[in-house]
């Protein structure tokens, strides 16, 4: 069966991504579940750090899907993690109500691993499916689609607060049923489609993406005031249900794009209406997510192989591709490039995760009672950040031929001052810092992704793209497990001589080392990212130069 063509298709598999990376954002909730798991099944802060770490490394293991996504339809890609948030977030909610007594802590760090890594099934899908809908427009799609996984945190704050009053074995039930209900409501419309590649200068497309991201900014403002109303007044029940049926519309805005061009059809210069033009199809048997890098079919010939005489007769040898061309995994994971920008990238998210993940203990030992707020800012903070960051990039690529490497250098500067501050201890700027270092933190993702694909090509996207995430979970590992975790019980158990298990710990020495470590950590990633900036310039000059990208046809750029 085929869907007919026009430039509907990517549009309504746009709207249903918004719904797929909502649904993917579980990961981004562990700070409203993990202080209760911490009393109901007497975890010590190490403990609970660690099942963090199972939280991020489910998150961010997208090795597999990253590889399936080449072979499967979207659709088995979003019926996977489907699978994976009902067996895993299950076997959660067993635990934390109770129902299962005994469950052992194996078990439940296994379970939260996969629980969690449906958002790697989930992103994969959305992500790389829009990525080649939308090839020229790389950095905008970027920054949506992983801004919309950042506000879901901020979604899942107010189903928490608002609809489920704060109860975490509630919380839980919701995600082991929701996430594969959304999952199987939406796999219909994720598909790969035949871009209309024509239209993207124009200025109805620019629109339609103006369009968008004004709609997720107004949904972060919304979700923002309510949070704070819902925390500062005690709302009623049928004022939170109104407000709640108001987010609900926000997040299918997107649809009025492509009900937009169906009411106003737009037609060709021969007369034919666009949209039922059948030049352009959306298959939907079962193929892969990705094809060839997503540019323009004359460009193919820069891949033409060069015919080597040796002895007799002649051998056919392909030559490696250059920096802006497809290459495969294991040409890329050699490059100069490719670690720097992982190595990067994984001392900016790294760092970042860790405070994500400690951000309840890091608010209780401040002396805020309710880390709701704190959460909901860090989400929508993030999610601005990935909006701006694949947007700004976007524009100055265009216009300046300015590499994208350059903005996770500066934000990575302003996180070293946020974690200076976080290390001082000055309660009044607890917010604030928080917002600062969660709007710096998205814009890693939204620099990350485009980068990714425009120095190595959309052909292996998913592969690449899933092992930069590993920077992800490392970071936990390392910085919040090791790190963190064990600053916090020493501090504990130095305010708390005598006591073994489940202790608080209240002051700014709880993180302060923490802190000027992460400070550290970021003065090194963005000198990295700094040399890549220099390294990539003439990649930018070359894809960039007519103002739009497009594929190299010549030259050595390695």
């Amino acid at each position: 069966m085929k869907i007919k063509s026009g430039t509907r298709p990517p549009w309504v598999g746009l709207a249903a991504a918004v719904w797929v990376q909502v649904a993917a954002g579980s990961a981004y909730c562990f700070p409203l579940y993990s202080h209760a798991a911490k009393s109901a099944l007497g975890y010590n802060q190490q403990l609970l750090t660690m099942l963090g770490v199972a939280n991020d490394i489910g998150e961010n293991f997208g090795l597999v899907p990253g590889v399936l996504c080449n072979n499967l339809a979207p659709w088995i890609v979003l019926t996977i993690g489907a699978a994976f948030a009902f067996t895993g977030f299950g076997v959660i909610w067993l635990a934390v109500s109770k129902t299962v007594v005994g469950i052992p802590y194996w078990v439940l760090f296994l379970a939260l691993c996969i629980g969690t890594n449906s958002s790697a099934w989930l992103g994969t899908a959305a992500l790389v499916t829009n990525m080649r809908n939308f090839p020229l427009s790389r950095g905008t799609i970027a920054g949506l689609i992983k801004g919309y996984i950042a506000l879901s945190a901020a979604v899942y704050s107010q189903v928490y607060t608002g609809i489920l009053r704060g109860s975490s074995e509630n919380f839980l039930l919701f995600l082991f049923l929701g996430i594969p209900s959304i999952c199987f409501l939406s796999m219909y419309f994720v598909k790969p489609c035949e871009p209309s590649l024509e239209e993207d200068d124009s200025t109805e497309h620019k629109a339609h993406f103006i369009f968008t991201q004004v709609a997720s900014v107004i949904l972060g403002l919304y979700l923002l005031v309510t949070t704070v109303l819902d925390d500062v007044m005690g709302l009623s029940k049928k004022v939170t249900y109104a407000l709640f049926g108001g987010m609900i519309l926000l997040l299918f805005s997107p649809l009025a794009i492509p009900i937009k061009m169906t009411i106003f059809r737009k037609k060709r210069d021969g007369g034919m209406l666009q949209s039922e033009s059948s030049d352009l199809s959306c298959d939907e048997k079962a193929e892969p997510l990705i094809s060839e890098s997503g540019v323009a079919d004359d460009s193919s010939s820069s891949d033409v192989d060069i015919l080597l005489a040796e002895g007799e007769g002649a051998i056919k040898k392909k030559r490696r591709p250059k920096r802006g061309e497809d290459f495969e995994f294991r040409e890329a994971v050699v490059k100069a490039d490719f670690w720097l920008l992982f190595v990067g990238f994984f001392f900016g998210v790294g760092t970042g995760v860790t405070v994500l993940n400690n951000l309840a203990q890091i608010g209780i030992a401040a002396g805020t009672d309710d880390t709701t707020i704190l959460l909901c800012l860090f989400g929508i903070s993030n999610f601005v950040g990935r909006l701006v960051g694949g947007a700004v990039s976007e524009h100055f690529v265009r216009t300046r031929m300015l590499p994208r490497p350059i903005w996770m250098a500066c934000t990575q500067i302003i996180m070293v001052i946020t974690y200076l501050l976080f290390a001082s201890g000055l309660n009044s700027t607890l917010y604030a810092s928080t917002a600062l270092l969660a709007f710096c933190y998205g814009v890693q993702f939204s620099i990350m992704i485009p980068t990714a694909s425009e120095l190595f090509g959309l052909k292996h996207f998913g592969l690449i793209y899933n092992f930069m995430l590993l920077g992800n979970p490392l970071g936990a590992l390392f910085f919040s497990g090791l790190l963190a975790g064990y600053v916090y019980d020493n501090e504990a158990a130095r305010q708390n001589p005598g006591f073994e298990t489940n202790l608080t710990c209240f002051g700014p020495d709880c993180f302060r080392v923490t802190f000027w470590v992460l400070a550290g950590l970021c003065v090194l990633g963005s000198m990295l990212s700094a040399v890549l900036t220099v390294r990539t310039k003439p990649v930018y000059q070359m894809l960039y130069s007519s103002g739009s990208f497009r594929q190299p046809r010549s030259g050595s750029l390695h």
